[in-house]
């Protein structure tokens, strides 16, 4: 079988031609770097939409939790970093799979396909030009998904509960009213001076002993006792206390008011499996460790089988319109990332063994792989099949000869 397309009556007529070697390698050598040359543009041009998509909505959703007081404003360049590096590998796969996918599809379009199948470019030599392109990315998608990444997760893990774990006075927002952890106390800074270690206009609300106490200041510092206790000093403030519906409110002005500031306690929390390293994951060898080291396999395997699927998944039929093999071949990404997920839950849950998990999945998408280059080298139509006539009828029963006479009967 040639490599590429063919159509059953034109093997028979197609004739070989010898080209001298000096013009095949010069041919080839065209070929291939016009390709990885395309390749490579749209790919970053893809790479960098889609990184600044993700980047985007982390941020909105970041500075969300910051401006609600529920994550420190210096945590959010920090978290989107870390978050970034953990969608890479996704964002790489994807980008891989697009650009080969529009720069074929444009070759279809514009017509240069059936240029370079004219001069002995098949649809299998389009293989090599794509795994040279390819292969470097997925060994980047094998790193980031092995080692980077869930060094990622783990450094963000740990970023978000050395933020939990500060004090009151650490954690508080300028212009936010924040509560307490111990939820006994409110209270609001409208400014911080970093530089002095000063705050101004506190307003500070606790119940002490059944009454409310409501403390306003001007200004106020941070003081550190010998033994490492930490308390915020309030100047020249005044303090209300009493208890709501009676008339026993005492007032009471201060010129200097400690309050001890209540350190949390670190707590070790809950490591997510993506955050484990891929050597932990190997040496525990439990459930939901083994669904997430098939998960970083799979990322790298899904991303090869993806880049070669585009090639006769590129095919673009006038007649269907220019997008339609676009809709079809991201349909199709989206079912394969989707049924990768399922069969992650499934291992997970123990519903289904690692082998069959890892490998059923992408096997499948093989054997499909498989079926669609046949398809594109042997035009293979069902249709065209199904209106074949398979029984034809002899000669001279119900049909007429046509002579060059035309009457039926031989010259």
């Amino acid at each position: 079988m040639l490599d590429y397309p063919q159509t059953p009556g034109s093997l028979q007529t197609l004739g070989q031609k010898s080209k001298p070697p000096r013009l095949e390698l010069l041919r080839r050598g065209i070929f291939h770097q016009s390709l990885v040359r395309e390749f490579t543009s749209i790919g970053l041009f893809v790479f960098a939409i889609l990184l600044g998509i993700v980047v985007f909505t982390q941020l909105i959703r970041l500075l969300g939790d910051s401006v609600s007081g529920a994550m420190a404003v210096e945590g959010v360049l920090a978290l989107l970093g870390f978050s970034a590096l953990g969608y890479l590998p996704v964002l790489l796969s994807l980008s891989l799979f697009l650009s080969v996918l529009l720069a074929l599809s444009r070759s279809y379009r514009d017509s240069e396909m059936g240029v370079w199948f004219c001069s002995g470019i098949g649809l299998t030599r389009w293989i090599r030009p794509v795994l040279w392109y390819a292969l470097p990315v997925v060994g980047v998608i094998a790193l980031l998904s092995l080692v980077l990444s869930p060094w990622a997760w783990s450094k963000a893990d740990e970023f978000r509960r050395r933020l939990d774990s500060r004090d009151e006075l650490s954690a508080a927002t300028p212009g936010i009213f924040r509560e307490s952890k111990q939820a006994d106390r409110v209270f609001f800074i409208e400014n911080v001076e970093m530089g002095h270690n000063r705050v101004g206009n506190i307003f500070v609300q606790s119940v002490q002993h059944g009454k409310i106490g409501t403390m306003v200041a001007q200004q106020g510092l941070q003081e550190i006792a010998p033994n490492g206790d930490r308390f915020l000093v309030l100047l020249n403030g005044r303090r209300y206390e009493g208890s709501p519906g009676k008339h026993d409110f005492r007032i009471v002005q201060f010129e200097r008011y400690a309050m001890r500031v209540e350190e949390a306690e670190v707590k070790p929390g809950y490591v997510r499996p993506k955050s484990r390293s891929t050597r932990y994951l190997l040496q525990n060898p439990e459930s939901w460790n083994i669904s997430e080291l098939q998960w970083r396999l799979g990322l790298p395997l899904s991303a090869l089988i993806m880049v070669l699927l585009a090639i006769p998944m590129s095919f673009v039929n006038p007649r269907a319109g220019r997008s339609f093999n676009l809709i079809m071949a991201l349909v199709i990404y989206m079912l394969y990332s989707n049924l990768i997920g399922i069969t992650n839950t499934w291992v997970a849950q123990g519903k289904m063994s690692p082998a069959a998990g890892l490998l059923g999945i992408h096997g499948l998408m093989l054997v499909l792989l498989i079926l669609l280059f046949y398809r594109r080298l042997t035009m293979f139509s069902l249709r065209r099949v199904l209106r074949k006539n398979p029984h034809p009828l002899p000669l001279g029963e119900g049909t007429t000869d046509s002579s060059p006479s035309g009457r039926g009967e031989p010259g």
